[in-house]
């Protein structure tokens, strides 16, 4: 046990009352199963898994088939139990508490061998009054119940209609009605996640004790005055009175920087007790807004607020407030019919540009402070400024909401439902009401968060009728839809937070959503709200199957993770794509199939005779046209920003799915279990950029778009070249030096018939010639070169095997990779094994002799170890 005093305040001057110690219990625990038989040390915040694994009693729980072989722990009941001494005198504290932040899932809690109280949500913080129970050694006991065994009860309780899926598709390998218990839904498996819907204490644990009055909880939210144009803070806070007399004082509210400083009388009667306050920003203080990464500075302020109350009690909290605006406008445009669906921060229009977000792990103790600040950096790397945190996995830790508010990342924001009906029996929504309240108040503060959205495709699920729902009782569903995310969800977000938007689902009609009773007769219109768009059936080289929306916010392909990912939870006989552990690890149906369905057609497969080579060039090959089919993809969505084709168009948002991986398997991530980039994510650095060159066919003619996230028009350079497959030595260039990228737009800068530009290119045709163009920036502005596939490369001609070497040297931190090709070289893919760092560049078009890269570390290396892990490939090599 961690023998420490978390006090909340340290004033110890004369006449002035500490606010009651608190006393953590994280640390040393121990844990056993439901017979006795095993028992074993433990540590919380952690997970049974973690210390079953920890203490060599099992294996790692990703290694190959140990979701399935580890069952056995899900479905055991566990108990976590610890002996504490209270370093502090109790008879000196009126009330004792103790509080957990988080639980997962249900347990019961017993206090010196009283029971004092249940959980069964893990997305709420719990306290119970152990004020008559509490001595100076105490035990506490926790006894879960398997959340699967509890999820499988409620559901047969539930006797009067069922409520779907019953259970997850077969290739999930998971387990059934997680719909039943408020858990992160995909604990019990996803299409790209395993099944370990493990037991444990999975946040902060303490002991609180008090005299006069406890802060239980403190939240606040700048809000615009658009009629009075002044910014003001609402602040509340919420105690609970132990004093049997009237508790009189004030509070005070400063921040520095802004000159404000407000002081205003109180008076707390016994029991639970409110205090809501107004501060008002003066109107002649300049106040800097938050703006999302790209489009300014994330200024922040530091604010205080200071109880002083009789009895010389004095509670302080500091805090950072932000300032910024966020309207979703849907509104009529010119030559469309619909709405607009887009987002303004600061009255400035932003195209959204991200990913979304799954957990981190399937155990959140493995989710360090170090872990997610990886991610954070990978995501500002690849020029993204979105992130939707799906509504399958967990309201994420405070440190993630941080980051986001440090580094300009928006958050679209779903509540924890997530591809499923759910019950609305009275004490579910009691359940669901105290989560929606407790997320709210720990979450509204952060500028980040753009959008509150209530489910995940729930309402898609039930227009379409994913669950064939007999349509009988279609009207029961759709009730319970309405009475879940409506009148509670929807209820409760509009009283605690009137800062930002609210929508029930996504994909979502919006405003017309709403207009047909929230379950809009064509969700997936493109005419309004957000779209999901998955097809892994046609050409994704086409980008007329891409739907021309108002905002997409899912869509992608999959790929398998790098060779040196598996080989971390493989054994060799394993490393065959249809090897059993393949497609073991493959949870999307057909999934493996519609890789190489995607592959064939525009490349070749694997021709090599080296069973593991055509393994490891088969992965090569999946990234390859992941990274290829979302860029084809994006830049679609990124071109038809600004234009209206055929009443479509209008597309502010393009966050393709997934950003990160739970564990090392096929999915739609574009970075792997432990962080490793795919090629995906270095494409999402170039066409996340903010000054990008776009370049596409229609009928023959071939175009190039400015697409532009700058807040000023921008003169630049455009050349467009030519190559030969053959030859590094560019055969022709086109130069037009008066180009001007409006701000914040789209539009065409360059058209030319694929004819005419062959015709003016001698020697050129369709298989024999690669299109590169680029715009000519200063050196402060990241503008990537972008190319243009006039074939298949399948059907390229003059294509050669390509030599290329390399020169590894140090710079300070950083390792320079000095290349040379022999011949033209599409997909260039440097690897470096499981040394953790990215490069600045990967997976391009090698089309000049020599290119420099460099790779940046995340832990100390060395020269000599990058040289003996270092591996290249292209495409050339596959053959």
């Amino acid at each position: 046990m961690h023998l420490h005093l978390l006090l909340l305040l340290a004033l110890f001057r004369a006449g002035c009352v500490v606010a009651g110690p608190s006393y953590t219990l994280r640390g040393n625990w121990r844990v056993s199963n439901g017979n006795g038989s095993l028992e074993l040390p433990a540590t919380v915040p952690g997970y049974v898994h973690s210390a079953l694994h920890q203490h060599g009693l099992i294996q790692d729980p990703y290694y190959r088939f140990n979701d399935l072989n580890y069952r056995w722990i899900c479905l055991d009941n566990w108990t976590y139990s610890t002996e504490f001494k209270i370093p502090f005198n109790l008879s000196e504290w009126q009330k004792v508490k103790l509080t957990f932040d988080g639980v997962d899932t249900v347990a019961e809690i017993l206090f010196n061998n009283v029971t004092i109280g249940k959980t069964d949500n893990m997305f709420t913080g719990y306290s119970f009054d152990v004020t008559n129970v509490v001595k100076d050694v105490n035990s506490l006991k926790l006894r879960f119940w398997s959340a699967v065994q509890y999820a499988e009860r409620q559901s047969k309780a539930h006797t009067r209609y069922p409520v779907p899926p019953e259970c997850p598709p077969v290739e999930q390998k998971g387990e059934c009605h997680v719909n039943f218990i408020r858990k992160a839904q995909c604990s019990f498996s996803w299409d790209w996640g395993p099944s370990f819907p493990s037991q444990g204490i999975w946040k902060d644990v303490r002991i609180e004790t008090y005299n006069i009055a406890h802060l239980d909880y403190l939240t606040f939210l700048p809000v615009y005055d658009n009629a009075s144009q002044v910014w003001n803070i609402e602040i509340e806070a919420s105690f609970d009175v132990v004093s049997s007399k009237s508790v009189g004082g004030q509070v005070t509210v400063a921040i520095p920087k802004l000159k404000t400083q407000q002081t205003n009388h109180i008076e707390l009667q016994q029991g639970q007790r409110i205090v809501k306050l107004l501060v008002k920003i003066r109107k002649d203080v300049a106040v800097e807004t938050w703006w999302p990464r790209g489009h300014g500075n994330q200024t922040g302020y530091n604010m205080t607020i200071l109880f002083a109350l009789d009895g010389g009690l004095k509670i302080e909290k500091a805090a950072k407030v932000y300032f910024r605006t966020v309207q979703l406008i849907e509104e009529g445009i010119k030559g469309s019919p619909g709405l607009s669906f887009y987002f303004k921060i600061n009255g400035l229009p932003i195209f959204l540009k991200g990913s979304n977000w799954i957990p981190a792990d399937s155990f959140q103790d493995k989710v360090t402070s170090e872990r997610l600040q990886l991610l954070f950096q990978s995501v500002v790397d690849a020029n993204m400024n979105t992130l939707r945190v799906w509504g399958g996995g967990i309201y994420e830790q405070d440190e993630f909401y941080e980051l986001c508010d440090e580094l300009g990342i928006m958050v679209w924001q779903d509540f924890m439902f997530a591809s499923a009906l759910y019950p609305t029996e009275p004490g579910f929504l009691a359940s669901v009401r105290k989560e929606v309240t407790y997320q709210v108040r720990r979450l509204k503060s952060h500028p980040s968060i753009i959008i509150w959205s209530g489910n995940n495709e729930n309402e898609v699920a039930l227009r379409v009728n994913w669950f064939h729902v007999n349509p009988r009782d279609m009207k029961t569903y759709i009730d319970d839809y309405v009475t879940l995310y409506v009148k509670n969800i929807r209820k409760i977000v509009l009283s605690e937070d009137k800062s930002r938007p609210f929508i029930a689902s996504s994909p979502t009609n919006g405003m017309k959503t709403m207009e047909e009773g929230w379950i809009s007769y064509d969700p997936y219109s493109i005419q309004y709200g957000d779209i999901h768009f998955y097809n892994y059936i046609n050409d994704c080289w086409n980008w007329k199957i891409f739907p021309k929306a108002r905002l997409v916010s899912e869509y992608g392909y999959q790929s398998w993770p790098s060779f040196s990912t598996l080989e971390k939870v493989s054994s060799q006989e394993d490393w065959a794509y249809n090897s059993r552990f393949s497609l073991h690890r493959q949870h999307h149906r057909d999934g493996n199939h519609q890789m190489l369905h995607q592959v064939k057609m525009h490349f070749k497969l694997p021709q090599r005779t080296d069973p593991l080579r055509t393994f490891k060039d088969t992965i090569y090959l999946t990234q390859v046209m992941q990274a290829q089919c979302i860029k084809t993809e994006t830049e679609f969505y990124l071109r038809s920003r600004s234009e209206i084709v055929d009443g479509k168009g209008h597309t502010m948002g393009a966050l393709y799915w997934q950003l990160n991986d739970i564990w090392q398997a096929p999915s739609w991530a574009s970075l792997e279990y432990g962080g490793k980039w795919k090629m995906l994510h270095y494409f999402a650095r170039r066409f996340f950029a903010p000054l990008l060159p776009v370049g596409f066919e229609d009928e023959g003619v071939f175009y190039v778009y400015g697409v532009s996230d700058l807040h000023k028009d921008y003169h630049t350079q455009l050349t467009v070249r030519l190559h030969h497959w053959s030859s590094p030595k560019p055969l022709c260039s086109l130069v037009n030096s008066s180009i001007v990228v409006k701000a914040g737009e789209a539009v065409v800068l360059f058209q030319m018939p694929v004819s005419e530009l062959l015709r003016r290119c001698r020697g050129c045709t369709r298989e024999t010639c690669v299109v590169s163009f680029y715009f000519s920036t200063d050196k402060e502005l990241f503008s990537p070169t972008n190319y243009h596939f006039l074939s298949s490369l399948k059907d390229a001609k003059g294509l050669l095997e390509a030599n290329i070497t390399v020169n590894i040297s140090q710079k300070g931190n950083v390792f320079v990779f000095d290349l040379e090709t022999s011949a033209v070289a599409p997909f260039v893919w440097l690897d470096v094994g499981s040394i953790p760092g990215r490069f600045s560049d990967n997976g391009f078009l090698m089309i000049q002799r020599n290119h420099s890269v460099l790779f940046y570390p995340w832990k100390p290396t060395s020269k000599s170890e990058l040289q003996q892990a270092f591996s290249v490939t292209s495409l050339t090599d596959t053959y």
